[in-house]
């Protein structure tokens, strides 16, 4: 999977240093934590922390091919192609020699070979920087679905790279500034492709390139969502469906470091896991490896309610004895979801203050627990994304909002009004009217309608569910996909997503709502094309959202904290808060739905303390 970052400089008068670019290179080292490695050139430095899945001797990085002793092109490359093995068959019969079983040779030959356009040859989750010596250009890119992050910095007469903020920030030209645009942008749940929060900082946008060129840069789109008429009928829809994940969980089981899935009893992650243990018979190979999250206590605790009617567990170790899965289970206690150590590296994985609170520290602790025994897992993550999963696809008030869906009523009901988060209760009101919130809100989602690709002819709802769709494809998941990467990199854990397969995308994108629900059902063709593999129990089960402990001494942990850094004239985070609310969330008898504004606040405090952000508005 790995980490990179890197420094490019055309002016003589700032030249790159091995120095600075160690220390960029050194900040993820969680993302890597098998080997390191930094190339320089007179303009260039690359860097590299690796973590060895696809041949561990031989995929040292970063890759340069050379030619009459000289460097032609050179790689620092995160990620994987899940078509390596077909490009390289291609490839060497067009005359290319291998030294390594590596995908990351395969890329720098691909290259080579195609030019820019190889990224269209991809199949994978990736973010890599490629210099050409000939050209004396740096070449970005990243994945089409942003499954893997990357990160830029313009300088005057060059840039900044990394996998993650914090390597820009290690660089000395760099200092961590938020103006009002980045705060709204940090609150508003809802991220916007190529925006970093930091000022002066970038995301490259998922599905593009970038080139650096001593005369500037060039952003290239090489991938988007298209519409195109869907003319199979529902039973070839179900069977091609069914083909392509076959087809992907084959690609995303190669590894040659130990692998395993992550199950939680739903229907998605007992799809990966149920194919997954079929790949493995077929190959003759061991018992799949499966791990479930779960709390102390949590039975005695558990209360259904609207969002959630059962517990995981059950329903995970169903599965895992029909598929025949090596099978165990992560159990936290509420200890474990307050240590400091563990919240504090969460939030430094982050880089920025998120309000999931203990589901981003129960989830870096679930990987920490998997990385012990697994290198890669797969996820069910972002299926809800593709086949319509959310309770919200199927309500007809939040469908007919003019925001977000997830953020509309019933289901958005922070304080700053219809269309708001839970995170913003204890922030201040004028803060929110400073950063005008609800305007940046409404704008993203303006924008983002006005990229939707229709198709003609198609009725209002069939428009409507298209917008729907394409909102959490291109906004929604970039969000769950940045958790699980941050979480899972800090343990230096591979976690892959094979939902986000771009071919299983497009495809599902382009089908008609109606006959994504046509069964009355959440998620319809997806249970349809694997029901044979499922027991009935989890092929009907209803959708459940990622669980959280629901035990009171997580809640009486959570205030405690909270008057504790409130405390004192010192406070760096007191400023942005609600004196009522946040007297209110403190208070002994204090209402649970503080929970989440909590979360954000302790989030926020953390990062001000520890980052020296300056905040610019």
């Amino acid at each position: 999977m790995c980490g990179i970052a890197g420094w490019v400089s055309y002016d003589p008068a700032h030249p790159v240093t091995a120095g600075t670019a160690h220390a960029m290179t050194h900040t993820m080292a969680c993302r890597g934590p098998d080997a390191h490695g930094l190339w320089l050139d007179d303009r260039v430095a690359l860097g590299h922390r690796r973590l060895a899945v696809i041949d561990p001797d031989g995929g040292k990085q970063p890759m340069t091919f050379g030619h009459a002793g000289r460097t032609v092109a050179a790689l620092t490359y995160s990620g994987e192609v899940f078509n390596f093995r077909e490009l390289r068959t291609e490839l060497e019969s067009r005359g290319h020699t291998f030294r390594t079983q590596s995908d990351t040779e395969v890329v720098l030959h691909a290259y080579l070979e195609w030019g820019e356009d190889f990224t269209e040859r991809l199949n994978g989750m990736y973010a890599f920087a490629l210099w050409d010596a000939r050209t004396r250009e740096l070449l970005l890119v990243r994945d089409r679905m942003g499954i893997k992050p990357l990160y830029y910095f313009p300088l005057p007469g060059g840039l900044l790279f990394g996998s993650e903020p914090k390597a820009i920030l290690a660089h000395p030209a760099v200092r961590p500034a938020v103006d009002a645009e980045g705060l709204a942008e940090l609150v508003a749940f809802t991220k916007t492709p190529g925006h970093a929060v930091y000022k002066g900082m970038y995301e490259l946008p998922p599905g593009h390139t970038l080139r650096v060129r001593s005369s500037g840069t060039l952003l290239r789109r090489y991938w988007a969502l298209e519409a195109r008429d869907h003319t199979d009928d529902l039973d070839t829809t179900v069977a091609r469906i069914r083909e392509l994940l076959e087809d992907i969980i084959a690609r995303q089981m190669v590894a040659d470091v130990p692998l395993g899935t992550l199950l939680s009893g739903g229907l998605d992650s007992s799809v990966i896991t149920a194919l997954g243990a079929r790949q493995r018979t077929a190959e003759g190979g061991a018992p799949v490896r499966s791990f479930a999250l779960d709390f102390a206590r949590h039975a005695e605790n558990f209360t259904a309610d609207d969002w959630r009617g059962t517990r995981d567990s059950p329903y995970a170790d169903l599965l895992a004895r029909h598929a025949g899965a090596d099978h165990r289970v992560v159990t936290l206690p509420p200890s474990a979801l307050l240590d400091p150590a563990a919240r504090e590296a969460v939030m430094r994985a982050r880089d920025l203050p998120f309000d999931l609170g203990d589901g981003d520290t129960s989830l870096y602790l679930l990987f920490k627990a998997v990385r012990e025994q697994c290198t890669v897992a797969l996820s069910g993550e972002s299926a809800d994304e593709v086949f319509g999963g959310y309770r919200w696809f199927h309500h007809p008030d939040s469908v007919a909002a003019d925001t977000f869906p997830w953020l509309a009523p019933p289901f958005g009901t922070g304080i700053s009004g219809p269309g708001s988060g839970p995170g913003e209760a204890l922030l201040d009101r004028g803060l929110l009217e400073k950063i005008d919130l609800q305007g940046y809100r409404a704008q993203r989602y303006r924008d983002a309608l006005a990229e939707v690709p229709h198709v003609a002819g198609a009725s209002p709802v069939e428009r409507r569910m298209r917008e729907i769709g394409y909102l959490h494809l291109t906004r929604f998941v970039q969000w769950m996909l940045d958790r699980k990467d941050r979480a899972s990199m800090a343990v230096g854990l591979e976690v892959r997503v094979p939902f986000c397969d771009h071919r299983l995308v497009e495809y599902v994108f382009n089908t008609p709502w109606t006959m994504k629900t046509f069964d009355g059902r959440e998620k319809s063709l997806l249970r349809a094309a694997t029901r044979d593999l499922l027991p009935p129990e989890i092929a009907d089960r209803v959708k459940a959202p990622y669980p959280t402990t629901r035990d009171p001494h997580y809640l009486d942990g959570l205030r405690t904290a909270l008057r504790r850094v409130t405390e004192g004239p010192d406070s760096p985070v007191r400023p942005l808060l609600d004196g009522p609310s946040l007297a209110a969330a403190t208070a002994d008898d204090s209402q649970p739905g503080y929970r989440t504004g909590t979360e954000l606040v302790l989030a926020l405090d953390f990062w001000l303390r520890t980052q020296d952000v300056s905040l610019e508005f």
